[in-house]
């Protein structure tokens, strides 16, 4: 059987002007994983990243650590779903129940315990299906995007082959929801738990596809820094 290894970003500029850069830490984490999966003697035989810049940063990141990385390849089906724009869209009916929403989500990294509750509850609008808007990709469209990425990388790949994609973590959230048929609000519940730069692992054979491991963050455990371990 062949491994896909699902890779969320490093840690991005969360609160700053520019989200999709990676801090500093997320460039530690990155580079950490790197070395790890050097460690455990892991060849890739392919790497796919999504384009946005957090992705492609950790890719790069990790695999100068790896004496065997392959070119980098860019899917854009692997993106992160557009929380801004879910964000922007789904709050004006929240606002009557919330009214002081607006500003803490201006201010997400002075809130953040109120950010992320706030956050979760325009998610489980969004992926409901209930409050679809013109003009913002459903959740169901979004999942067919990410089916859409995973089809293509099982057309090209060999049958033992290991292939890592540099991805987030909404992206490893509706490939849970594809391969497992776990529900959507409950893919979201484990979502929130994803790490910076954890790796889940999916085996394959053919088409047929199952989750072997899920957020696999030892690389960082391992260095007993808590400060790695990041959630955004």
């Amino acid at each position: 059987m062949g491994s896909i290894f699902l890779i969320r970003h490093g840690q991005a500029s969360f609160g700053a002007d520019d989200y999709d850069v990676l801090s500093p830490v997320g460039v530690r984490q990155a580079e950490v994983l790197g070395k790890h999966l050097e460690q455990l003697g892991i060849s890739l035989d392919r790497c796919v990243s999504g384009s946005l810049r957090r992705q492609q940063h950790t890719a790069n990141a990790a695999l100068q650590h790896m004496s065997r990385a392959p070119a980098l390849d860019i899917d854009e089906a692997f993106n992160e779903f557009d929380a801004d724009a879910v964000i922007r869209t789904l709050l004006p009916d929240l606002l009557p129940e919330e009214p002081e929403a607006l500003h803490i989500l201006r201010n997400g990294a002075q809130n953040r315990a109120e950010f992320q509750r706030l956050f979760a509850k325009l998610i489980q609008r969004w992926i409901s299906g209930e409050h679809d808007k013109p003009g913002l990709q459903s959740w169901q469209a979004y999942v067919e995007q990410v089916e859409g990425g995973l089809q293509r990388i099982l057309e090209q790949a060999g049958s033992k082959q290991n292939i890592a994609v540099f991805t987030s973590g909404g992206t490893i959230t509706a490939l849970l929801r594809l391969i497992t048929g776990v529900p959507s609000i409950k893919a979201f519940e484990l979502n929130w738990q994803i790490v910076n730069t954890s790796f889940s692992q999916l085996k394959f054979r053919g088409r047929e596809v199952s989750l072997a491991s899920f957020n696999s963050h030892v690389h960082l455990q391992l260095l007993k820094a808590p400060e790695l371990i990041t959630y955004r």
